[in-house]
């Protein structure tokens, strides 16, 4: 019939609007910004960095390998690398990026540097007052804004962190058998090595003529 769907529409009005003075739960609005609705955890606006620890500067996960840059749409993040390494979260030593910034006048929160990231580095926060006075720089966060910790990160995320956890846990668990493995292989070589040669002309110890 011409026009059902727009009178379904406003027969759902009719029954929000109505039921809304019996009932807090057909209320569709909030008083914002003294009212504020939770987001859900599905929900995603700009991008932040991700740190380990308590240091932001020290456990960033990000290892400036440039790829969100390069496969961002909107080409709205910058990355410089830096000149020296640090550790990463399995000891490897790593280049960091000695700036990263991240325009969020220009962000299409699109996630696809979330999606191409291959060290958990960088996600969608939930975040979205973010106005500013300042329409320059006051929308260019840079990398000491965009990090945020991963504690953080389980609190608006938690059913993604928790499996992010998991997965950096176990990778981080085959790196350290490898390595363990590797080190005892090393020394076994190193004592078969140093044990002395036996040859026919040898006595044994505590043997007579």
């Amino acid at each position: 019939m011409l026009g059902e769907g727009i009178l379904k529409g406003l027969a759902e009005t009719a029954r929000n609007f109505a039921g809304s003075y019996v009932s807090r739960e057909r209320l569709t609005t909030v008083q914002y910004p003294e009212e504020r609705v939770a987001p859900i955890e599905a929900a995603r606006v700009f991008p932040f960095l991700v740190y380990d620890g308590a240091d932001w500067e020290a456990g960033l996960r990000c290892v400036a390998c440039q790829i969100c840059e390069k496969e961002c749409p909107p080409k709205c993040i910058y990355i410089e690398k830096s000149k020296d390494k640090k550790p990463d979260y399995v000891g490897k030593l790593q280049i960091y990026p000695a700036r990263f910034d991240i325009d969020v006048s220009v962000c299409m929160s699109c996630q696809i540097c979330v999606e191409v990231c291959p060290f958990e580095a960088i996600k969608m926060d939930t975040e979205f007052e973010l106005a500013t006075d300042n329409r320059f720089g006051g929308l260019l966060h840079d990398r000491k804004q965009l990090a945020k910790s991963n504690e953080y990160f389980h609190t608006i995320h938690p059913t993604e962190a928790s499996e992010v956890d998991a997965r950096l846990a176990e990778e981080k668990a085959k790196v350290e058998a490898k390595a363990k493995a590797a080190a005892e292989a090393a020394a076994a070589k190193a004592a078969a090595g140093a044990a002395p040669a036996a040859t026919p002309g040898d006595k044994p110890a505590g043997g007579g003529e």
